[in-house]
């Protein structure tokens, strides 16, 4: 009973702030000019994902930094992004988190790593983007802006931070999704370890290799997984024609097929 209480009560809310405050059309219309690899797609696939940007908007709040105002273009165009890999699997799969900071351009962010003898060592790492557990989520909008014109290379940085978002659902980020079962999770396995390790070392014999797999995803799995999604959704053909079964993998998780209809 709760629950189902608890179930009108939100589809009662989103539905007045998808009357009240759904995106104009006219900014719709000019973000989604930005970004080619997004106009491909259905007209159903694009009124939905305006549905979910609207109500993403309305779940999260956005914090600018390094003196970067976030307009409604800036919230528009993640929130627009951020909705693909969510499009099929809802926004509850964002629920964890509610903060999105975004800077001017990338951030050099200290760290420390401690040694096998227990010595910490400090460095810098230069990021356009993290996703922690609980949040928040760090972007840099200078990508974010520009993902229209990095598509080509598979390159998005809202959907690989947003990949490691839904990789976390069930703990730490591994390359393993939250999946439905035991036997999911070993079918998983048995398609994303052998291609991680193939894409691990076809770069170890040329480091030079190009690939529509960004060459970071060799860092770890969880690394193959966050830029293979991106490869997925922007760049599907390229993705589908060098790694059909890891097309097929994501394919199945996402339920979503975005190289239809964009052959020839």
């Amino acid at each position: 009973m709760l629950r189902r209480w608890s179930q009108a009560w939100r589809e009662g809310r989103d539905e007045r702030i998808l009357r009240e405050r759904a995106i104009p059309e006219p900014l719709w219309a000019a973000v989604l000019s930005r970004y080619p690899f997004l106009q491909r797609r259905s007209a159903g696939d694009l009124a939905e994902l305006r549905r979910l940007a609207t109500l993403f908007l309305a779940r999260k709040e956005f914090t600018g930094a390094g003196g970067l105002a976030v307009d409604d273009g800036i919230a528009v165009a993640i929130a627009m992004q951020a909705c693909v890999p969510v499009l099929r699997l809802g926004l509850e799969a964002y629920d964890g988190f509610v903060g999105i900071v975004v800077h001017p351009d990338e951030v050099v962010a200290p760290r420390e790593v401690m040694d096998e003898d227990g010595i910490v060592h400090a460095y810098e790492e230069t990021l356009t983007g993290e996703a922690v557990d609980g949040g928040p989520v760090m972007l840099s909008w200078r990508d974010v802006d520009e993902a229209g014109d990095t598509a080509e290379i598979g390159y998005n940085v809202v959907i690989h931070e947003f990949a490691h978002v839904l990789d976390m659902r069930n703990g730490e980020a591994d390359g393993v999704p939250l999946l439905p079962d035991a036997a999911a999770v070993r079918q998983w396995l048995a398609v994303l370890g052998p291609a991680y390790e193939a894409f691990c070392a076809a770069l170890d014999a040329d480091p030079d290799l190009e690939t529509v797999i960004d060459p970071y995803g060799a860092e770890a799995p969880e690394e193959f997984f966050a830029v293979a999604s991106e490869a997925f959704f922007v760049n599907p053909l390229a993705l589908r024609d060098a790694h059909p079964r890891l097309y097929a993998l994501l394919q199945g998780y996402y339920r979503q097929d975005p190289a239809a209809g964009t052959d020839g």
